[in-house]
């Protein structure tokens, strides 16, 4: 199949999203009731995190005894995986769901497979992703990055959730290893909630939305002013060295996010 933006509707057309497996299979657009949910523009969209999530320490990390050096594209670290930079195909697409496939290449020092499926109804978007070998085994990590507008009509986003803690972050934007209890806003920051992710959008007025996974770990994006990024992931930012995953020729590494939404 060819690699063309794929369009999924919902609700007789009330929702739709737009996946783009050309562009680092992202969701480029996700519609309600004709209101756009996601940023649009230079960063936009929702882009998969993989084989790793968020910044890599120096853009090292070891596999076993073997150490590895990868490009670092937001120096002194390497961020958000590769696969947000390649281009995807399809491999099975219908109304209402799709399924793309990305091979991992260099600079990734290790062959495999990603999947990811997008799911649409009318109330809901799920997100399920893998990533398997035949090959040698590596740590990896899974995760989304969405980039939510901040307003919706004229009405401000209101982010609400309860973590068990907060990953404190360092100077150089690092997880220190130290668990604190969570801070107020704003946020460039990890949290883990270990009965798995739970977040919720509001824009009064207009919509709730709740992110949730069965993943421990999120990120909270929003120290910015158009956009707020809520980032369910299999590890901590920095995880290929702290909480590494690994994905071997007989168990590979799954994960799954779903949005939910309901207008209010």
């Amino acid at each position: 199949m060819s690699n063309e933006d794929i369009t999924l509707t919902a609700d007789n057309g009330d929702v739709e999203a737009t996946v783009q497996p050309s562009n680092g299979g992202r969701i480029g657009s996700l519609k309600i009731d004709g209101v756009e949910l996601l940023r649009q523009g230079d960063k936009f969209g929702c882009f998969p995190m993989v084989p790793w999530c968020g910044r890599t320490r120096n853009g090292h990390f070891m596999n076993g005894a073997t150490p590895h050096q990868l490009p670092l594209n937001s120096p002194p670290h390497a961020i958000h995986g590769t696969a947000r930079d390649g281009a995807w195909r399809t491999a099975r697409r219908s109304a209402d769901e799709a399924v793309i496939t990305y091979d991992l290449v260099d600079p990734w020092p290790y062959s495999g497979r990603v999947t990811q499926a997008v799911a649409l109804t009318g109330d809901s978007l799920t997100l399920t992703m893998s990533v398997e070998t035949y090959d040698e085994s590596f740590p990896a990590q899974i995760g989304w990055h969405p980039w939510f507008n901040r307003t919706l009509g004229d009405q401000d986003v209101r982010v609400d959730f309860t973590a068990a803690w907060q990953e404190e972050r360092g100077d150089d934007h690092l997880p220190t290893g130290r668990r604190i209890d969570p801070r107020p806003g704003p946020w460039d920051d990890c949290f883990g909630m270990p009965e798995g992710v739970h977040v919720t959008l509001t824009w009064p007025g207009q919509l709730a939305l709740d992110v949730t996974s069965r993943e421990q770990w999120v990120v909270v994006y929003d120290e910015q002013e158009a956009a707020v990024c809520v980032e369910p992931q299999t590890g901590p930012p920095n995880g290929l060295n702290t909480a590494p995953r690994l994905v071997t020729p007989i168990e590979p590494l799954e994960a799954a996010t779903t949005w939910t939404w309901r207008r209010l």
